[in-house]
């Protein structure tokens, strides 16, 4: 199991550090189907792996100063009441209908992944197009003045609580909705987004993880342990493969092996609950 381990985590780690929001979506399925561990094991465990890797990724992009601390510490404190309740929701749901809906969700991911490369197909200046421009080797962040008002306030806490809960209850990152959040919300630049992403994303793990706290001694510690290194190399790799590659290219490739793992996730659920 720690040999399959190795090439699974530096896959997904890959996609985490190619792609930003949506690689850890995979992290389940695979030490559920590949590696044999329950879903609400799994969970947990993807919950630690994603966590640091995040925590690993964030610290170039904020020595490029990619990453707003200050904002986004606020937005992953307010989503960690989504992810305690995501928490302890999960553990009260049946592993086959967990999986259920957790290959709706991958199929979601895989969906808005598609959208969001053909819109830049449509526009070459759409800022999901390519790597960030650098300035002086830092990439342009291009701040803008924040208007909080009602409105956006509501919009703010209401974002934060969901990309907590898809945490808490999934043991996914959250990335793939929280970029697009950062980016609409809080009007940040993309290249800003992902960056300070990571940081939201540490926070709800963390928070996830101390609402299953009982349930982190059942972990396969040595597993887990050979996973998250694979995973942080993988990411390390990820960020220089982007440079090389296409970014579309990347994305429509791997949305169509997310919709491969949702059809084959969702079939072996159905025929559980049936």
């Amino acid at each position: 199991m720690l040999l399959l381990a190795l090439p699974l985590g530096v896959v997904i780690g890959l996609s985490l550090g190619a792609l930003g929001g949506g690689g850890s979506v995979l992290t389940v399925p695979a030490l559920v189907y590949v590696l044999g561990q329950d879903p609400r094991g799994a969970i947990t465990s993807s919950l630690l792996i994603v966590g640091v890797t995040s925590l690993i990724g964030l610290t170039p992009h904020a020595r490029a100063g990619r990453v707003r601390f200050g904002q986004g510490l606020v937005f992953g404190l307010l989503g960690t009441a989504g992810s305690f309740a995501g928490s302890r929701l999960s553990v009260k749901v049946s592993p086959a209908v967990l999986l259920a809906t957790f290959a709706v969700l991958i199929l979601v991911v895989a969906v808005l992944m598609l959208r969001s490369t053909s819109r830049a197909t449509d526009d070459p200046n759409d800022v999901d197009s390519g790597p960030p421009i650098e300035v002086g080797g830092v990439a342009e962040t291009r701040p803008r003045t924040l208007s909080y008002d009602r409105r956006r306030v509501v919009l703010l806490v209401g974002t934060a609580t969901a990309v907590g809960l898809l945490t808490g209850f999934f043991g996914v990152g959250g990335g793939f909705a929280l970029v697009p959040a950062l980016v609409l919300v809080l009007d940040f630049p993309m290249a800003v987004a992902v960056g300070t992403s990571l940081l939201v994303i540490a926070i709800n793990s963390a928070t996830a993880l101390a609402a299953r706290a009982h349930t982190a001694t059942d972990l396969d510690w040595p597993l887990v342990a050979t996973f998250t290194a694979a995973a942080v190399a993988g990411s390390l790799l990820g960020s220089r493969v982007v440079t090389r590659v296409s970014p579309l290219r990347l994305k429509q490739v791997f949305a169509v092996l997310l919709m491969a793992v949702a059809l084959y996730t969702g079939a072996q659920s159905i025929s559980s609950l049936l």
